[in-house]
């Protein structure tokens, strides 16, 4: 080795000794997850974290009915148990969805809220549930702070994993879409949401926004702050200061996240202003296609030229109203494409040939097959991210939470028509599948938020871990979280700042009111004297 390869040998070490190595091994992960979609898109992450070496383990409950408990999963599992069955879970969900699909329409405001309200009140009493078993196990909490995890990671869904965190003095991670009208991120993340163009949740509104839709925004977006704040004060900061022994609130503890990942991205978001420690992860779930089973893929490809449609309303929506099962039925019978349907409920009698039901289809599959013209959603985060994945418009059927939202994203970017589907008619539908399917601007749309997609310099998924492993390595992230969290609200908003200059500005024009009245009066008014010698 001569004199320059040595030199640059040592350069090299030099270089390499002085970086920080971007991995870790051997982590320690604990994970807080909700149920159903959500705790599909964290196990997602879990399967990664274990393909890279961490150990990881579950806190759940004995009444979940997402996290599989009687197998050997990978990853170790912690069960607390709980006051109420599986069963109640299920059905608590079932119920809401029930009443907000059908019957929600035929109240008035204040007999849907009060329904609504006790169905949530069910909801959040089994998960006060959960809270109170596991800080009320202290061989659990004993057990827990021994594993010296690196890290915690939480879906707000499932309240209390912050909580957690704070008490086993864990950095930790949120993982969420959005929270109750995105006021969690306002409150308590500090993220900033100028009303004038960012629309709310639910609104149905894009970031340009005429003067009556800017009142409206802000307007709502103060009543969600609001009643975000009074559910977290008579509901939550109340159990969090009993469980940790001392004044304590829901907003304050979630504040302390080191990062928050959000299930979105800009193929899908309006611009918005964000913050150092929010990342979007979007279609961290989402992958290449895989073959489809031999007799589905015998289906579609009786369909020739014509292709076909996929249609699923999630994995929660089983069956419909038989009303509305032959509506939709005979819509689908009118097209030329075959269509797979995903659907557990009775045989609509209107079915036609062209139509083929299913008790389950591999979604993602299929949205990646070249002969998927279209993709009738009802417009949940997991589907939507996977036929923009594929580059597959669609016909969206929202139906509660968010997905009216998503779906309105959608048609705003020219990618989706949306219906409803109480109101709609089997004319409706079919128009709407023809137009999707027919207009090839509704694909070259979706292929350009695809191509937005897949544009990234870190797949998503390879992103929500790399954060993940960030709050490892430096053991949490408070350098990203902005000193917002740490100042008043009146000092957030300058109230103070502006308080005082309007007193600077006060007392400067008394002074010159006071000066000029003065001189006026000094130059301008006759004196006695001289007055009675004239």
């Amino acid at each position: 080795m001569n004199a320059c390869e040595r030199a640059a040998f040592c350069f090299l070490l030099l270089l390499g000794l002085n970086q920080t190595p971007l991995y870790v091994t051997a982590g320690k992960i604990l994970i807080w997850p909700a149920e159903f979609s959500h705790w599909l898109n964290v196990k997602v992450v879990i399967d990664e974290l274990i393909a890279r070496g961490h150990s990881v383990t579950v806190v759940t409950h004995s009444a979940t009915p997402s996290v599989k408990t009687d197998q050997s999963p990978g990853y170790n599992v912690e069960i607390i148990q709980v006051p109420y069955t599986k069963q109640d879970v299920v059905d608590g969900l079932n119920n809401f969805m029930k009443y907000w699909i059908y019957d929600v329409q035929h109240d008035n405001v204040i007999q849907a809220s009060l329904k609504i309200k006790k169905i949530i009140d069910t909801m959040a009493e089994q998960n006060h549930a959960l809270c109170r078993e596991i800080f009320g196990n202290e061989d659990l909490l004993e057990r827990l702070r021994k594993e010296q995890f690196d890290v915690l990671l939480t879906d707000p869904m499932y309240m209390c994993g912050d909580l957690l965190a704070l008490k086993l003095n864990l950095p930790f991670v949120i993982s969420l879409r959005f929270s109750f009208g995105s006021a969690m991120e306002r409150l308590c993340g500090q993220l900033p949401t100028p009303s004038s163009y960012v629309p709310a949740v639910s609104l149905s509104y894009t970031d340009q926004m005429d003067f009556p839709q800017r009142v409206k925004n802000t307007l709502f977006n103060m009543f969600q702050d609001f009643l975000f704040m009074l559910v977290a004060a008579v509901k939550w900061d109340p159990l969090y200061t009993e469980l940790m022994g001392k004044p304590t609130s829901l907003c304050e503890t979630i504040g302390k996240a080191d990062i928050w990942l959000i299930r979105t991205y800009w193929d899908f978001e309006y611009p918005r202003p964000l913050l150092p420690n929010f990342k979007f992860v979007g279609g961290l779930h989402c992958k290449p296609a895989k073959p489809l089973p031999k007799e589905m893929e015998k289906f579609v490809q009786s369909s020739g030229d014509d292709g076909i449609v996929v249609f699923s309303l999630g994995s929660m929506v089983k069956n419909l109203t038989k009303e509305r099962a032959n509506t939709i039925a005979s819509a689908l019978g009118q097209i030329p494409q075959k269509v797979l349907w995903r659907y557990a409920g009775e045989k609509p009698e209107t079915l036609a040939p062209n139509t083929r039901i299913f008790d389950w289809i591999p979604q993602n599959d299929l949205l990646g097959h070249p002969k998927t013209k279209t993709f009738v959603t009802h417009g949940g985060t997991n589907g939507l991210y996977e036929a923009i994945y594929h580059g597959v418009p669609m016909v969206g059927l929202p139906l509660f939470g968010d997905q009216s939202d998503n779906l309105n994203h959608m048609k705003t970017k020219g990618a989706a028509v949306i219906l409803d589907l109480n109101k709609m008619e089997s004319k409706d539908l079919t128009q709407a599948l023809n137009d999707v399917i027919n207009n090839p601007l509704y694909k070259e749309s979706m292929m350009r938020l695809s191509r937005i997609h897949h544009d990234q310099p870190m797949k998503p998924l390879d992103q929500a871990v790399y954060w993940i492993e960030f709050v490892m390595r430096h053991k949490g992230a408070k350098h990203l979280r902005v000193e917002a969290h740490n100042l008043t609200w009146y000092q957030y908003h300058c109230l103070d700042v502006a308080a005082f200059l309007i007193s600077v500005i006060a007392l400067v024009v008394f002074i010159f009111v006071k000066t000029c009245s003065w001189l006026f009066r000094k130059c301008f008014r006759k004196t006695p004297g001289k007055s009675k010698k004239e």
